[in-house]
């Protein structure tokens, strides 16, 4: 996305396919990002009128696209900034626990507005060291840590910089008062209150829970929840630790799409830094993805622990109800190097000239059954298995 035009142009085209649930999300994106009360009320409005219409798919289609335009002529008018300004830097950064051998860095790193970094790797190589160096929870061993942009002292620090841990303090009262206290404390008054409110809860989808108690809420809810929070105090960047555990696939799915847009707005952008155990469905949200084996970073763009440039190979993961050695009879033919078994799953290398067409076509020619694919040359995975 390079422009507003763009952004707008994607979500005209989500009108084709009539999803309506997406559609909606995105109107409100486009809600928030005016920064006008009368848009917001119109937009609440809608939310009002579609609860109680929700059977009369046309006319909803109809009402969103009305809304839609309206807000897309208004917010033409102004101006995005699509610099993709830095947000955080880190010069040779590390830190140590006393005489335990742990030991994180160098790490040396930029955050941007629009760029979500995910952290992979085993429990215990770093993830959340690194998370709490970045917000000033503790306290770098050496190395320094660079905020591009103003603040005055550590507490507002901490308003333009969220950090979201694994475990997050349990909330008293209902989602709805917890959520316009946190407007208020923000600077959200009255009408504005209620309305910025509405909307959040109606973007993260908790329009029907919203007089829940906190505690009645299940994980994936309470994910949600804190990310309302988070649209609600408009920070700089937002840094958590493990968002997509204990959700099931699709919570996965719609929380990372949900970090996606809220990322790359157009108008209120952020930068968004995550650690997770999963892995594929992290680089699929991720604009660069740093994987952490004993404190020390690796990824695919920077040879950050300055280790020899690894030899170009085309990587495969797959699983098939052959045996290993008929596998390798066959696949040797085609310039094969290896092919290793990693927890029922085969990884096979081959010289990076070999191309996935080629992989298909000896699998349909010699009828050999696969069960599942993926190509991993590209991916952090090849850290994990080597």
């Amino acid at each position: 996305m390079t422009n507003l035009t763009n952004y707008l142009d994607e979500i005209k085209q989500m009108f084709i396919f009539g999803d309506c649930k997406l559609i909606l999300k995105r109107i409100i994106d486009l809600t928030l990002d005016s920064q006008n009360i009368e848009q917001y009320s119109k937009t609440v409005d809608l939310l009002d009128w579609i609860d109680l219409n929700e059977a009369n798919t046309v006319s909803i289609t109809e009402k969103l696209q009305e809304r839609f335009n309206e807000l897309a002529e208004l917010l033409l008018k102004q101006t995005a900034d699509f610099n993709n300004n830095p947000l955080i830097t880190t010069v040779d950064l590390t830190k140590t626990y006393g005489n335990a051998a742990f030991r994180l860095g160098p790490v040396n790193l930029t955050i941007h507005e629009r760029e979500i970094i995910g952290l992979v790797g085993e429990n215990g190589n770093g993830k959340t060291t690194l998370l709490r160096s970045l917000c000033r929870e503790l306290k770098p061993t050496s190395g320094s840590i660079s905020y591009h942009f103003d603040y005055t002292d550590n507490y507002d620090l901490r308003s333009k910089l969220i950090y979201i841990p694994q475990r997050t303090k349990v909330c008293k009262g209902g989602l709805l008062e917890n959520l316009s206290f946190t407007a208020a404390i923000y600077g959200l008054k009255g009408k504005e209150n209620i309305l910025m409110v509405d909307l959040v809860i109606a973007r993260m989808g908790l329009r029907k829970f919203r007089n829940y108690s906190w505690k009645s809420l299940s994980s994936g809810y309470k994910m949600r929840f804190e990310l309302a929070r988070v649209l609600l105090q408009k920070p700089k960047i937002l840094v958590i630790d493990e968002p997509l555990a204990n959700l099931d696939i699709m919570a996965q799915q719609t929380v990372l799409d949900d970090f996606r847009h809220i990322a790359k707005s157009p108008f209120r952008p952020m930068g968004i830094v995550l650690s997770s155990q999963q892995l594929y469905e992290v680089e699929k949200a991720s604009d660069e993805v740093i994987f952490l084996k004993n404190g020390a970073p690796r990824n695919l763009v920077k040879n950050e622990t300055n280790q020899p440039d690894e030899i170009k190979q085309f990587i495969i993961e797959f699983e098939s109800d052959w045996k290993q050695e008929a596998l390798y009879e066959l696949l040797l033919q085609s310039g094969l190097s290896s092919l290793k078994m990693n927890g029922g799953t085969y990884i096979a290398n081959f010289p990076d000239t070999f191309k996935q067409e080629d992989f298909f076509k000896i699998i349909f020619e010699n009828k050999v059954p696969v069960n599942y694919y993926r190509n991993i040359t590209n991916s952090t995975r090849r850290f994990f298995i080597s």
